[in-house]
């Protein structure tokens, strides 16, 4: 079997890439903004080009968009990009903020209040990474678009 060629973006070439792309500017409907924008995207991939996505794999977007932008609001001055796409079965989040400190996820803390968001994105994503970027950083998280056959709840297969 020969390995089938693959773009940059994870799709085969000539495959039609599948995202959207919005600039949040920072006023106070920013997060509600992105994940209603989460939430269309997901219905219209459905919709448009027949892709299964479970009302699971729509949740756990929204929260992932929930917990990004406002992370980037929060510390990060300026404008923020947020990207959706398909890739595989996998929907991306990639948020790009101004900011070049990296963040770092906190040890577990129950007593902690707040400041859990990056654990809780870490925790539901099947792939996460941070990338340094000439202008400020790239977070990127991916979620699967189907529940998990092994029934994981974080969609994660136990370790």
């Amino acid at each position: 079997m020969e390995p089938v060629p693959v773009n940059e973006d994870g799709t085969a070439p000539g495959e039609q890439t599948i995202q959207t792309t919005v600039a949040l500017e920072g006023d106070g409907t920013d997060i509600a903004q992105a994940r209603h924008l989460a939430a269309r995207f997901l219905t219209r991939v459905q919709a448009e080009h027949g892709l299964p996505v479970s009302q699971r794999a729509v949740d756990l977007t929204q929260l992932v968009v929930s917990e990004l932008v406002t992370n980037a609001r929060k510390y990060a001055p300026g404008p923020v990009l947020m990207d959706l796409r398909i890739a595989g079965d996998m929907v991306e989040v990639v948020v790009w903020d101004c900011d070049p400190v990296l963040p770092v996820a906190r040890a577990a803390d129950a007593g902690r209040v707040g400041q859990h968001g990056l654990e809780i994105v870490m925790a539901v994503a099947q792939g996460f990474e941070v990338q340094r970027e000439p202008v400020g950083k790239r977070i990127t998280a991916r979620i699967a678009l189907l529940d998990d056959p092994g029934g994981a709840i974080a969609g994660r297969g136990p370790l």
